[in-house]
């Protein structure tokens, strides 16, 4: 028996890779994973016919044949991800963005790649590519791991005090009396105070809202400890609000430790840029201070603390930065966008990471528009009972905008629907940059 009939015998091991999904509030991580659902199942499915849905992976993938088929769910306890209801949006007259999830899920897919050259008698190479879908809000916990309630307190006060929203829990927090009792009453106002104060702030475009666990509970009843706010002092109910926070926080890090976050070795995190920019300089340094806390802590976030980066047994080895909704401003713009993400970030120590600007679901086309009598490059796009419609939304900076940027206001962003998918979804969805991304993070298994 030579080497190649030895090697027919031979049955791979399926590898198992878990890409964490996750990102600011309203960033587009539904769409992401419909996007890469839909168009791995269509790469496996028209291998070698016609326009790859991802050009950039079948460009990686040199001629060889890959397959791709949804993953059984076996005895798995967690939920999947819905993909086929997802992707039946976009197959709609007229369609629909898929509607967001609001908790964890799965899309796992198992993927079979042809070996390269002379060594393609060999068994195809065996994948099972997992996507934890990771809720934005809960992301923005991973800075508390780090924070003693004191300080958290201080921080969150002092940073609440200039926001109409946050007047009644204020003077709430503010009025009590020194060395006041823990009454459970008292911590029940408080508490309610302060989560409708985090959904004012949050409707009004603020992503740095924690705990955020208090904007999207886990499912189930709350535990007792999940009810507490910032207070400053040392009294009864300071102690009580620190001893619920130290709980929560041990929750939070439980919960990393467990099946599902703990194995995931890459990791996709996306924010919209975009919508920050136009809506403000408030909105825009609260994303940015977000991104660059969650960068952070994810740069600590080591299995073995006193070991360095290449000795770590395990951990987030590739850490893609997404801003999302690029199809909003024309190609010499997706550049800047992505050089913009880049500037908000800490690099984390010990990931390979990389900023990417990407329309997951593309809904719009460039074209040259003339404006106040000179040419620009401009989108367009249908906007539900508008019709096409032109949008430019003025220059993307590459760097944090100064007081010179923000003296002139972005023109407003169109809401864009989708493009109707044809043949009841079964063909690729139009996509910039996410094949890029995927090879970005696949690249050592390709």
């Amino acid at each position: 028996m030579d080497l190649f009939e030895a090697a027919r015998g031979f049955i791979p091991v399926r590898r198992r890779v878990r890409v964490g999904v996750t990102g600011l509030r309203r960033a587009g991580k539904t769409s992401l994973l419909t996007s890469l659902a839909v168009n791995l199942l269509a790469m496996g499915r028209d291998a070698g016919r016609g326009v790859p849905a991802l050009p950039a992976l079948s460009e990686r993938l040199a001629g060889r044949r890959m397959r791709v088929v949804l993953s059984p769910s076996g005895a798995e306890s967690m939920p999947r991800f819905d993909a086929v209801a997802k992707s039946a949006s976009l197959a709609a007259d007229p369609p629909g963005w898929p509607a967001p999830t609001d908790a964890v899920s799965l899309l796992a897919l198992d993927i079979d790649i042809d070996q390269p050259g002379l060594l393609s008698a060999l068994p195809a190479q065996k994948l099972r590519l997992e996507f934890f879908d990771y809720p934005g809000e809960w992301l923005l916990d991973l800075p508390l791991l780090g924070t003693g309630f004191g300080e958290w307190s201080q921080a969150m006060l002092r940073r609440l005090q200039p926001f109409s929203e946050a007047r009644d829990f204020l003077a709430f927090v503010h009025g009590l009396p020194v060395g006041v009792a823990a009454d459970e009453a008292l911590v029940e106002t408080g508490h309610r105070l302060y989560v409708a104060c985090l959904r004012a702030l949050q409707a009004n475009g603020l992503s740095l809202l924690q705990p955020g666990r208090f904007l999207m509970p886990a499912p189930g009843p709350s535990a007792p400890w999940a009810a507490f706010f910032p207070i400053t002092g040392e009294g009864r109910l300071a102690r009580l609000m620190q001893d619920r926070f130290d709980a929560y926080v041990g929750a939070v890090k439980a919960e990393l430790a467990s099946p599902g976050f703990a194995d995931v070795d890459r990791l996709i995190v996306i924010a919209d840029l975009l919508t920050a920019l136009h809506a403000g300089r408030a909105a825009f340094d609260d994303a940015a201070s977000a991104l660059s806390q969650v960068a952070a802590a994810l740069s600590q976030r080591k299995p073995w603390p006193l070991l360095p980066a290449w000795l770590q047994p395990w951990g987030i080895g590739r850490i893609a930065f997404v801003a999302s909704k690029s199809d909003h401003v024309a190609s010499r713009q997706r550049a800047n966008l992505a050089a913009l993400m880049a500037t908000l970030i800490d690099a984390p120590s010990h990931a390979a990471w990389r900023a990417f600007s990407v329309a997951s679901i593309a809904c719009t086309e460039d074209f040259v528009w003339t404006l106040d009598g000179r040419p620009v490059s401009a989108v367009r796009g249908h906007v539900a009972g508008n019709g096409l419609v032109r949008s430019y939304p003025g220059e993307v900076p590459d760097r944090t905008p100064d007081a010179s940027d923000w003296a002139h206001p972005f023109l407003s962003l169109p809401d864009f629907t989708p493009k109707r998918l044809d043949r009841g979804g079964r063909v690729a969805i139009p996509q910039m940059e996410l094949d890029r991304m995927l090879v970005f993070l696949l690249e050592d298994m390709l």
